[in-house]
């Protein structure tokens, strides 16, 4: 059977989800992983049982037994690594958001297409099993003609300190958690183009951790009269919350992701691991099963490498990915200046943090 040598680049919170998945996967072999902390690195490789690990990705690049990569790492590193791999011939899966700013987007994109490479975008909800069933029964009529589509995902906070730090990541839940929404919409819609946004941003629960925003609401309007509503959200306890609701001219689809696959479950001491952002497994939780599989990486990982061999075309795309920051670009700037943002949209600055269009002195902060 003809694999995919892949190197892994990142050791924390998705690197370990992608490795999982992987595992899933006969047609892929991890042969290396990347860190920049050795320790990190030797852990990770011990853990997965992945045969080399390194601390410099260019050294996973130059290797000849690596087909293809796979990047979790800050947003802010994505551009640097992503060409550098296109320039080494290294196909690319991309965790998302594909990059912290437009100029950085259009860089990774233009170099895959000079030197030939596919470069993947890693949008999860777009292969979570449940959603995926739910856009079959849209597509079989089941609910009508669609009207409008509402997504939200809720929790705590992130996992890492990065996130916090606007400069690192380019914004706060909407760049985080509201690209899974807006690319989840634009696929549940068949991808037309964006006609207008509103968005509303708030700083409620980390007000001394980030300048980002840790709680947003998005209006997305497409062209043929689509509407999406996103909501996310940093500020949310309890554990990860994530659902979708669908309007149709005959019919609805609501659909819970995390529920149906848990347990309820009490506990006076606590327990090791309950839920992704769970703050804690004292008194009644909801324990997670089969949690990588639930939110659907490794149906994603084993139609990007079913790509990498030409069987498939590509779902996701590094242009799909830079759709999706351009409107995240046009959420902030409604955020800040209160209004309706429409397209043809054209970012004043898209060189620049896209958060930097909120970022004015705000009421709630």
């Amino acid at each position: 059977m003809e694999q995919i040598r892949l190197g892994i680049i990142g050791s924390a919170f998705s690197s370990s989800i992608h490795a999982e998945a992987l595992g899933e996967v006969p047609e892929a072999a991890v042969v290396a992983v990347c860190s920049p902390n050795k320790a990190h690195a030797d852990a990770f490789a011990a853990k997965w049982k992945i045969p080399l690990a390194l601390t410099d990705y260019r050294k996973l690049l130059a290797r000849k037994d690596v087909d293809a990569v796979v990047i979790g790492i800050p947003n802010d590193l994505h551009r640097a690594v992503a060409v550098a791999a296109a320039e080494a011939g290294k196909h690319i899966i991309i965790e998302k958001p594909l990059a912290r700013t437009l100029e950085d987007a259009d860089a990774m994109v233009k170099a895959a297409r000079k030197h030939k490479v596919k470069l993947l975008y890693a949008e999860t909800l777009c292969f979570s099993p449940k959603y995926v069933r739910a856009k079959t029964l849209v597509e079989e009529g089941a609910i009508g003609k669609l009207y409008m589509v509402k997504q939200g995902e809720k929790h705590s906070g992130p996992h890492s300190d990065w996130f916090y730090d606007v400069e690192r990541s380019g914004g706060g839940a909407i760049m985080d958690m509201g690209c899974h929404g807006i690319e989840w919409a634009r696929w549940m819609f068949g991808k037309p183009k964006a006609k207008s946004i509103v968005a509303h941003c708030q700083r409620v629960l980390h007000t001394g951790r980030t300048k980002g925003e840790d709680n947003s609401v998005l209006i997305l309007e497409f062209e043929g009269g689509g509407i999406a509503v996103i909501e996310d959200s940093w500020a949310r306890q309890g554990g990860m919350d994530d659902r979708i609701e669908l309007y149709g001219t005959e019919g609805v689809i609501l659909c819970d992701l995390m529920r149906g696959n848990s347990m309820e479950t009490y506990s006076t001491k606590g327990y090791g691991y309950a839920v992704e952002k769970a703050g804690g497994s004292k008194g009644w939780t909801f324990t997670i099963a089969e949690e990588a599989h639930n939110y659907g990486f490794p149906h994603e990982m084993r139609h990007f490498i079913r790509c990498l061999l030409d069987l498939e075309s590509p779902v996701e795309t590094g242009e799909d990915g830079r759709t999706t920051l351009e409107i995240i670009y046009a959420a902030y700037e409604s955020a800040g200046s209160g209004k309706k943002i429409s397209w043809p949209y054209k970012p004043k600055h898209p060189g620049r943090n896209p958060v930097s269009g909120w970022l004015s002195p705000q009421p709630n902060s």
